[in-house]
């Protein structure tokens, strides 16, 4: 009777470093609102570019063993003349696998895996207000890394 060789910490390591660290499985909208509270006769007050807010938040919650449920949530208001323009609520969510060390885990759900889904929540944005009759809006880059540090700093 042959037995089969089992695996030592050293191999089971190995194994694990095969895998990538991250991997995106699947990438979809949770939530996403347009309102134009004031169409159409908002839309003969466009005469210049709109005075728009954005408010940007990063979440995250364990799904199982190394998989993780990641949400941007943006949030836009448009403004013109004093009139609300538009309010945009986008919650774009990403499922990841990660092999990453425990001590930076928070940093790449809160930071790199943020930076990678945030180009197609921004197409999301963007083409979500054309659809709606309103002007292009392109949301600019956003540093990941400070808003990361501005949190930990808050608690």
């Amino acid at each position: 009777m042959s037995k089969e060789p089992k695996n030592t910490a050293n191999e089971q390591t190995a194994q694990q470093n095969n895998q990538p660290a991250i991997m995106i499985n699947t990438q979809y909208i949770k939530d996403l609102s347009l309102e134009i509270p004031h169409a159409p006769e908002i839309f003969k007050e466009i005469t210049s570019a709109p005075d728009v807010q954005i408010n940007v938040e990063v979440a995250y919650r364990a799904l199982e063993e190394n998989f993780y449920n990641v949400e941007l949530k943006i949030s836009m208001n448009g403004d013109v003349n004093q009139q609300k323009l538009f309010i945009l609520e986008l919650t774009y969510a990403a499922v990841v696998a990660l092999n990453v060390p425990a001590e930076h885990l928070e940093p790449v759900l809160m930071i790199e895996i943020p930076r990678l889904i945030f180009p197609f929540a921004r197409n999301v944005v963007t083409n979500c207000l054309v659809e709606g009759g309103l002007p292009p809006f392109m949301i600019n880059p956003i540093d990941f890394v400070t808003m990361y540090n501005n949190r930990k700093n808050q608690h």
